[in-house]
């Protein structure tokens, strides 16, 4: 048994179960995805930050998510293609606290900040005519601010509520480490750890779910109402575009959490679910941005032309 001063213990991840012919193509694989992640959504942020054109409330907004979903990667990939290389699964005990901050904190920023989108896209359809008085600089830098501080908040007080806890076991359940598969290795009584969990879910799924629920019933009912074919398509298919991407999160976030909470659900799909949590919406939100999204798209365009040139 060790305590929790005991930071030097070792942790056993959930074995990978590769064989020693399939090492390297998942090393060659793991890299090579994770090097796509960050290439598309640093090209994301540079894109936006060098042209003009897109120095607007929106884009403004989206520039936090390609920093949350390199977050996300970077708490899974390099951890995950150095254990593959070389077969050993073992991880710290702060090393493990600090993966599983890093994936709750880009699964809840991710959340925040397609809320935060939504209602921006609420007010840009919905009243175009306020739309500037409303989302002016200073607004937006509140809302940026307020994303990150609640972000912070919420998934800090989560880890803070292990201070209380004695750790017995040392083999984590999943193949990172998170919250739940933490938790698992107390054994003292979790009860306010899980409550707080609970919480967690209701305010931050069901609070994210109620705000895209009720911005895209407004925007889909002015788009309906609206004489303007181009302006109801182009309303459309931004919204489509940003209800893809929130859905993609949305739904492999709750089947994750959902899967921990009962004991019947297979192990291997839950393992499944959770590391698609941090391979898909990483590796599809700035695909999907830079193909469906037109001034985007023209602009990322124009700098590669522009550097590759």
């Amino acid at each position: 048994m060790y305590t929790n001063a005991s930071s030097a213990a070792l942790l056993t991840l959930e074995t990978l179960g590769l064989s020693n012919a399939y090492i390297y193509p998942a090393f060659l694989f793991g890299t090579l995805t994770y090097m796509c992640i960050m290439f598309f959504n640093l090209l994301l942020l540079i894109t936006i930050a060098c042209s003009a054109k897109l120095h607007r409330p929106m884009f403004i907004l989206l520039f936090s998510l390609p920093i949350s979903d390199m977050l996300g990667a970077t708490a899974l990939f390099p951890q995950l293609v150095y254990s593959i290389v070389t077969q050993n699964r073992l991880i710290s005990l702060p090393a493990c606290f600090v993966q599983a901050f890093l994936v709750h904190f880009y699964g809840t920023g991710n959340l925040l900040i397609l809320s935060a989108m939504a209602y921006d896209r609420y007010i840009a359809i919905c009243c175009p005519l306020r739309y500037s008085a409303i989302m002016t600089p200073l607004c937006l830098v509140r809302m940026i601010i307020f994303i990150w501080l609640l972000n912070f908040s919420v998934i800090g007080t989560l880890f803070l509520l292990f201070k209380r806890l004695r750790f017995c076991r040392t083999n984590i359940v999943d193949l990172y480490c998170n919250n739940p598969s933490l938790l698992k290795l107390s054994c003292d009584n979790t009860s306010v750890n899980n409550y707080y969990g609970m919480f967690f879910i209701v305010f931050l799924q069901g609070g994210s779910l109620s705000i895209i629920l009720y911005t895209y019933a407004q925007i889909l009912r002015t788009c309906v109402m609206t004489n303007q074919p181009d302006a109801r398509k182009k309303a459309i298919q931004t919204c489509g575009t940003h209800l893809t991407i929130y859905l993609i999160l949305q739904i492999n976030t709750l089947a994750t959490l959902l899967a921990h909470r009962f004991e019947s659900v297979s192990p291997l799909l839950r393992r499944a679910l959770g590391v698609s949590v941090l391979i898909f919406p990483p590796f599809l939100d700035p695909v999907i941005y830079g193909l469906k999204t037109k001034d985007l798209k023209q602009s990322i365009r124009i700098f590669l032309k522009r550097n590759v040139n």
